[in-house]
C-alpha cells in the first residue's frame, strides 16, 4: 500500500541534500509526519532555534524505510495530533537545543556506512 508520509530536507535537489534526523540514545532517527502542518510547525521550532530551515517534501513511506536500512538509521512515524507521553516522545514534536553540524554529515556518513558518497547521494536523489 503506498503512504505518503512528510520528511525535512535540507538543501533538497542539491548535492549537499540531507534529511533531518535527531540522535536518541547513540541511534539517528529520521522524523516521518503524517501530517504535513506537523511537519511545517515542527520546521518552525528549528528555525526558532537558529538551525538552517529545511523544506517538508511528501515522500512513500517505503522508501524512507529502505533508506534508513541501509544506513542503520531508526525511522518515527510522527501520527496526526501525536501526544507526548515520555520526555523522547517530545523530541518527536520539538526539536533537542543541540544538533549535529552540517559540516559533519558527510563525514559521519561515510564512518558509519561501507556505502561510498555517491551511493548515498544516489539513494537520496530516489528519494524525491
Amino acid at each position: 500500500m503506498l503512504m505518503n508520509i512528510f520528511v525535512l530536507l535540507y538543501n533538497s535537489g542539491t548535492d549537499k541534500e540531507g534529511i533531518h534526523s535527531i540522535e536518541l540514545k547513540g541511534r539517528t532517527i529520521v522524523l516521518m509526519f503524517e501530517d504535513k502542518d506537523d511537519a511545517t510547525r515542527y520546521c518552525g521550532l528549528l528555525e526558532a532555534q537558529d538551525f538552517p530551515l529545511p523544506t517538508v517534501e511528501m515522500i512513500d513511506i517505503e522508501e524512507i524505510k529502505d533508506f534508513c536500512i541501509k544506513l542503520d538509521y531508526e525511522c518515527k512515524l510522527v501520527e496526526k495530533n501525536f501526544v507526548p507521553k515520555t520526555a523522547e516522545d517530545r523530541l518527536l514534536i520539538s526539536p533537542p537545543q543541540r544538533n549535529q553540524e552540517v559540516e559533519d554529515w558527510e563525514g559521519d556518513m561515510n564512518k558509519n556506512t561501507n556505502m561510498d558518497l555517491n551511493t548515498i547521494k544516489e539513494n537520496l536523489e530516489k528519494l524525491l
